[in-house]
């Protein structure tokens, strides 16, 4: 293999496991102006890459036209992978040289090119090339030095998921003596909603399997209950001021209802299902507020750096695989037997 190609995986289009292929021909990328070169040492399975795959963005019903996180098509071959973890290894013209050398973790969301503004964020994996090849491309405001003893895999845990939860408790607010409810809680995203939260010194109520209760209280949680239970019924009617919700689906009308007056609703995945029912009643008679959470505020990816480096959170690896066996990884994460994240080691 010379210096102008790379290995990785590639998604050829959309449907099955199938769709992703090994390949050791793939160009590697230049970096332009006001970008570096990362060479990827782990990164990490997440909701996004199979949904991506599968087409389950596309709100027409036909991934062809509308499959990607903005609602373009995808293009192939794509490489996906929306966490990075690795080493920067060129830069650009107009790009600090001393960032060549250092370890970085790669801030997922692209709000900047050339110092311009993007008018709608794109993101890694799905309208650009991501983290499961040896290397990637990004706009040097993307690439976060860090400065941990954790190894590469662990730090490829954070970037997607954590700053998710990050900007989900940014946005809304989440303050010392609060009462939060988080669904999906044995998730990526949940499970870093869980200690971000429990750090801001919140009350944390996490909704998860019963057999994954002791990960999460010792995570931070104050009390685990059942996916199948209601929280209405446990807690009772406006007991909670923020929920944080990875599901969506039949208990989104439940969420709204445990909410106190002036309480938020903080919402970034919908596995349950993205139809859900709402009773404007429950949103304007108990001034409720809606955040939907998506693209990451200014500072948020900076915030969560400091909690690595400063070590009040902990990343929670359940498992790691080859990316050569990218399709087990998958596979894995689908039975959703495991607590927080599955990763993958970018080596041939």
């Amino acid at each position: 293999m010379s210096e102008k190609t790379m290995f990785g995986v590639v998604l050829t289009g959309h449907g099955g496991p199938e769709k992703l292929e090994w390949r050791d021909d793939l160009p590697r990328p230049e970096p332009g102006p006001g970008e570096v070169l990362v060479r990827v040492r782990a990164s990490a399975v997440n909701n996004t890459d199979i949904n991506t795959r599968v087409g389950w963005y596309s709100r027409k019903g036909n991934a062809a036209e509308d499959a990607s996180w903005g609602g373009k098509p995808l293009r192939f071959p794509l490489i996906q992978g929306i966490d990075a973890c690795g080493m920067v290894e060129d830069a650009g013209a107009g790009v600090d040289p001393d960032l060549i050398g250092k370890r970085v973790l790669v801030e997922p969301c692209i709000r900047q090119r050339n110092g311009r503004r993007l008018a709608t964020p794109e993101y890694l994996g799905s309208e650009m090339d991501g983290a499961f090849a040896e290397y990637l491309v990004v706009p040097a405001v993307n690439a976060h030095p860090i400065d941990s003893p954790l190894s590469d895999e662990e730090l490829a845990t954070f970037p997607c998921s954590w700053s998710t939860a990050e900007n989900m408790l940014s946005r809304a607010g989440a303050a010392r003596g609060e009462r939060v409810l988080v669904t999906g809680a044995s998730g990526g995203v949940g499970s870093a909603a869980v200690q971000l939260a429990a750090a801001r010194g919140c009350e944390v109520v996490a909704v998860s399997k019963p057999d994954k209760a002791p990960v999460l209280l010792d995570i931070g949680a104050t009390e685990v209950i059942g996916r199948d239970e209601d929280p209405k019924t446990r807690f009772g009617e406006a007991s909670f001021d923020l929920v944080v919700d990875l599901v969506g689906g039949p208990a989104f009308p439940t969420l709204l209802s445990v909410l106190r007056h002036r309480g938020r609703y903080a919402v970034a995945g919908a596995v349950g299902g993205p139809v859900v029912d709402l009773d404007l009643r429950d949103l304007y008679l108990k001034d409720l507020t809606l955040y939907g959470c998506t693209e990451l505020d200014d500072g948020v990816f900076a915030g969560l750096v400091r909690w690595i480096e400063s070590g009040q959170v902990r990343p929670l690896l359940a498992r790691s695989y080859s990316l050569r066996d990218i399709r087990d990884a998958q596979e894995a994460f689908a039975s959703k037997r495991h607590v927080g994240k599955i990763g993958l080691k970018i080596e041939r």
